[in-house]
């Protein structure tokens, strides 16, 4: 008997009935009579990946932008093993590393499945010597899905393009990395990998609020091991050189290592000029130009603190 034909009991003749889907039955509210039990539930089994998502997915692993079929596809698992947990004979193992062969052929089958493949694993190392978050990361594999979409990756590096949108979606997260420190990282030309920012920003039509030296201070802080204090100090010196408008004309770098150098003089934390700038991407003759324009406009005696 289909549920939907059910309306009243057969006991009782009473229409209050109790749709239970959890246990899969239809009771009488009145005299209890269980009028259908085991039904089958014909809708889709919804998954919620978060307490805070409303939006239900249906049942399975979430989509996974770092994959380049986004996770989508099935996997034959790489252990030599049947369902009980015992070794396979050597026939069926050669059978299922030829099926593992194909199914990897098939799931990048065109060129632009194997760029994608190649970029995706790539960004997966860079983001891995970056530090990166994997939120960052997926938005990183959002924007290069974008370029490659733009046909942008065409006469360009995949790694070179797939920094640059690590780059980009740092940006677009709110702290921003040096560009120079990329490059570093990743072992690219500094100039090359900016050429690749400007354009994939042009073809794709991202824009990215300007920098400023508050960004960069907290990262600089942490990689010189100095106390909170002397960030809070920085930046603190930072508003102050901000309400003046001496910001402006300045690299954001260039200015947060002259303020941490002085923050860190008046916090008697001292840290030379050389560490400051292998770790901010900058010459020490920016830091000592930058420095004295500061102490100036702020009225900070630098031969004191020295």
């Amino acid at each position: 008997m289909k549920e939907e034909t059910i309306v009243k009991c057969t006991d009782c003749a009473s229409r209050d009935l109790l749709h239970d889907n959890k246990r899969g039955e239809i009771v009488c509210n009145d005299c209890g009579l269980v009028l259908e039990e085991n039904i089958i539930d014909q809708g889709a089994e919804w998954s919620v990946f978060a307490p805070e998502d409303e939006n239900r997915a249906r049942a399975g692993a979430p989509v996974n932008l770092m994959l380049h079929d986004k996770g989508l596809s099935t996997d034959i698992d790489w252990q030599n093993r049947d369902f009980s947990g015992k070794a396979i004979s050597p026939s069926t193992r050669s059978q299922l590393h030829r099926m593992r062969k194909w199914q990897a052929r098939a799931r990048s089958s065109n060129s632009r499945e194997r760029n994608l493949q190649n970029a995706m694993q790539e960004m997966n190392t860079m983001g891995g010597r970056l530090e990166l978050p994997r939120s960052i990361q997926s938005e990183a594999a959002l924007i290069y899905r974008r370029a490659l979409e733009a046909n942008i990756i065409r006469g360009r590096s995949i790694p070179g393009v797939a920094a640059a949108c690590l780059y980009i979606a740092c940006e677009l997260a709110g702290v921003p990395r040096p560009i120079a420190d990329v490059s570093h990282k990743l072992r690219m030309g500094k100039k090359e990998l900016g050429r690749t920012i400007r354009q994939v920003k042009l073809k794709l039509r991202i824009r990215t609020a300007p920098k400023e030296a508050s960004q960069f201070i907290g990262q600089f802080c942490s990689k010189l091991d100095l106390k909170p204090e002397i960030e809070n100090a920085a930046k603190e010196m930072f508003a102050k050189i901000k309400e003046l408008e001496l910001d402006s004309g300045r690299g954001p770098t260039g200015l947060a290592a002259a303020l941490i150098y002085i923050a860190a003089l008046k916090g008697g934390q001292r840290r030379t000029q050389r560490d400051i700038a292998d770790i901010s991407g900058v010459t020490e003759v920016t830091i000592r130009n930058r420095y004295k324009e500061l102490a100036n406009a702020l009225e900070i005696n630098m031969e004191e603190l020295m």
